[in-house]
């Protein structure tokens, strides 16, 4: 049989580990920046971009799109020119792919800190970027299609599969959530309001953890873990069973994040029973990955690679038994909005996400440079460091979330609730905010170090650019007999096609009701659209990402209702927010009844310095609220944006709007000013205490009485 000479390129793959490297040592800095932010406001320096809230965002970003992002890419286009034996389908396109993708990384590294997002966890990027991100993805998603239908490789590997369920379904979350109106160039709001909009967003970010950061990473491991140990898959039938179950079974469970708030219970139920079973797909990917070392477990003891590996794949096991079981309600009841998710999601982030990159990018950098690691020593000692972050980093946090919800909910013996000041609960757990910030500064010195010891390694080899193979040519000839999944496997177009449909139909299930079925969300007469004024506190509560730190969801608990003094939240008190803002930690107290519980002074002075009215408060002041001023100009655009998405502004209240906003603002600076506090009827603190004093009073009105 005739060979046909080709190369494979490797300097895409070179870029892409690079890119990788930088970022990684910049999301981490930046996360260790926040994390001792916690104990340590002051370290904003006093600047707007540099706050917990506005930078919190940048951190989750650099770390999942810039750093497990091109770690991704580069293993991808590494391990399926490989796998396909053909060269990228398109060397222009896998170029446009890198630089567009660091495009992106870098307009995300400037906007979040200005305080342009859209506030959505995972996707708070803006609407121009969204746009990008998506061109940027069907740029990627061409080349490895066209490269998977040039190949000289009939069988179509496990790794493959995951590849194909990554692109499809990435491409068909981002397009979903990013559903936005635009107002301006940078500023937008959701298409969806409230109730949908969580159910969507929690679809998606549950979900982008399913496939930007496992799917991938599994397809990552079916690949370097045998290259590593030298051992073929353990068993290709657990591979199949667990592909197909795991894409099927992943989409469905969204909900669990949103567990006792305003979704309706069936949708809360279908995320809590689809999670469960989400376990036995994850473990069977584990045990396929830990099995694949028999015979090899002798060379854990010698080799990083493998130790980086082993540890990897038992932190995705233990992540993902540990994910259902916080779907399950009791458990949900105790951990939600603690700190024990925050460690709950860096056991996989930091072990199964990190220690994958680390140990793909041991073995193949020596690889593409020809040359042996520089130092197995300076690899072992980041691989103890970077375990030691990991456990100095989460343990803290377990306990600390524990103790935040036992303080929320513990009642004395009279049946008062024995830390009203939520504070109380939050200067009980300073202390582990330090050690996590301590397992953090550890994990990046690890990183450090890795970094030395790859720069090293490259500078002793020579760099193979492009890499000479050869393989026979495809034959069209049809093949009979085999696995029934090997006929799939031949059909490239059809097995994505058949991916789609696994993954929509979980989504469609869950989001389609609760657009077309009223009852999901009963309609409340007394909640009416945000004035002006409010629209534009809102938008300022958002830009400084007050919602990183403060829920908007007081949830069925006994505890919560005499906490936050008011009735738990309704599906129909958010119809018009868009987007929601129900948060997703704790780290302030709940807002969603805080509208009247405080007078406007008391705002004025908290946002001013929070320790004047919170002694021992770690959020950090906003002098700029006092000095900025909102531009009324944007206020006709706010409104038609919004009646565009539903909310129910009649025609042509845009030309009258900034009347009723004067009015309100000449209300609340009349107010302080009989506190003594001068203040000009633009400034930005004027509609953030407009935003908060409306919060939850809309079912607070008393009933007209019968005359």
């Amino acid at each position: 049989m005739e060979l046909e000479h080709f190369k494979y390129d490797n300097k895409i793959v070179k870029y892409f580990a690079i890119a990788t490297v930088v970022f990684g040592l910049v999301g981490m800095l930046v996360g260790l920046i926040i994390a001792t932010q916690l104990f340590l406001p002051q370290l904003n320096l006093g600047f707007p971009y540099t706050t917990f809230g506005r930078i919190r965002p940048l951190h989750t970003n650099a770390v999942i799109f810039a750093f497990v992002g091109n770690a991704m890419f580069a293993g991808v286009y590494y391990s399926m020119q490989r796998l396909l034996k053909a060269r990228m389908f398109s060397d222009m396109l896998s170029w446009i792919h890198f630089w567009g993708w660091q495009l992106i990384i870098v307009a995300a590294a400037i906007t979040l800190p200005l305080g342009l997002t859209t506030s959505k966890e995972y996707a708070e990027l803006e609407w121009p970027i969204d746009i990008a991100i998506t061109l940027i993805w069907v740029v990627f998603g061409i080349n490895m299609i066209g490269t998977i239908l040039k190949r000289r490789e009939r069988h179509m590997y496990v790794a493959i599969w995951f590849y194909i369920a990554t692109f499809v379904t990435v491409a068909v979350l981002h397009v979903v959530n990013s559903f936005e109106i635009p107002v301006t160039a940078f500023k937008s709001y959701s298409w969806y309001a409230g109730v949908q909009d969580a159910l969507v967003q929690w679809w998606y970010g549950h979900n982008a953890v399913a496939f930007f950061l496992t799917t991938p990473f599994l397809g990552l491991m079916y690949y370097y873990l045998p290259k590593a140990a030298n051992r073929p898959v353990y068993s290709y039938k657990l591979s199949i069973i667990h592909f197909w179950s795991l894409i099927f079974i992943y989409i469905w469970a969204g909900p669990h994040h949103l567990l006792y708030t305003s979704l309706p219970n069936w949708a809360q139920s279908l995320g809590t029973v689809f999670s469960i079973m989400l376990i036995a797909p994850s473990w069977g990917g584990m045990l396929n990955g830990l099995l694949t070392l028999r015979g090899a477990w002798d060379r854990v003891r010698e080799d990083p690679v493998l130790k980086f590996m082993v540890v990897a794949v038992t932190a995705y096991g233990m992540a993902t038994l540990e994910g259902p079981l916080l779907s399950i309600k009791n458990v949900n009841a105790i951990a939600h909005f603690t700190d024990w998710i925050i460690a709950h999601v860096h056991v996989g982030g930091l072990g199964w996400n990190g220690f994958m990159t680390f140990g793909m990018l041991y073995w193949l950098i020596p690889k593409m440079w020809g040359t042996k690691l520089y130092s197995t020593k300076m690899a072992n000692v980041h691989f103890w460091i970077g375990t030691l972050g990991i456990i100095v980093y989460a343990l803290p946090l377990y306990t600390a979330g524990v103790v935040q919800s036992l303080m929320w909910k513990n009642f004395n013996a009279e049946g008062f609730l024995e830390y009203p000041n939520f504070l109380e609960t939050v200067t009980q757990i300073v202390p582990m905010y330090m050690m996590r910030a301590l397992g953090g500064l550890l994990y990046l010195s690890g990183a450090i170090i890795m970094v030395v010891n790859l720069v090293k390694t490259a500078k002793q080899g020579s760099f193979m650019a492009e890499e000479a193979a050869e393989a026979p040519a495809l034959e069209k000839k049809k093949v009979v007999g085999g696995h029934w999944h090997s006929a799939l496997e031949r059909k490239p177009v059809i097995f994505t096609v058949l991916t789609l449909v696994a993954i929509l139909i979980g989504g469609v299930i869950e989001m389609v009701p609760t657009f077309l079925i009223k009852s999901n969300i009963p309609t409340i007469e007394s909640v009416k659209p945000y004035t002006p004024l409010e629209l534009h506190g809102r938008d300022i509560y958002i830009r400084e990402g007050c919602n990183n730190c403060h829920t908007q969801m007081v949830r069925p608990f006994r505890s919560e209702t005499v906490r936050y003094k008011g009735e738990y939240s309704k599906a129909g008190e958010f119809v018009y927010d868009h987007p929601f803002l129900w948060g997703s930690k704790r780290t302030g107290p709940d807002l969603h009844r805080v509208g009247g519980a405080y007078n406007n002074v008391w705002h004025y002075n908290h946002m001013l310095d929070p320790t004047s009215t919170s002694p021992g408060s770690i959020m950090p002041p906003y002098p700029w609220l006092y000095e900025n001023q909102i531009d009324p100009g944007l206020t006709a655009g706010k409104i038609k944006a919004l009646r565009t998405v539903g909310v129910p502004y009649e025609e042509g209240y845009e030309d009258v709007a900034n009347q009723d906003l004067k009015a309100q603002a000449t209300e609340i600076v009349t107010d302080l000013k009989s506190f003594d506090v001068e203040i000009p009827e633009t400034a930005e603190i004027v509609a953030l205490i407009a935003y908060l004093q409306r919060l939850g009073t809309d079912i607070k009105a008393e009933p007209t009485a019968n005359k």
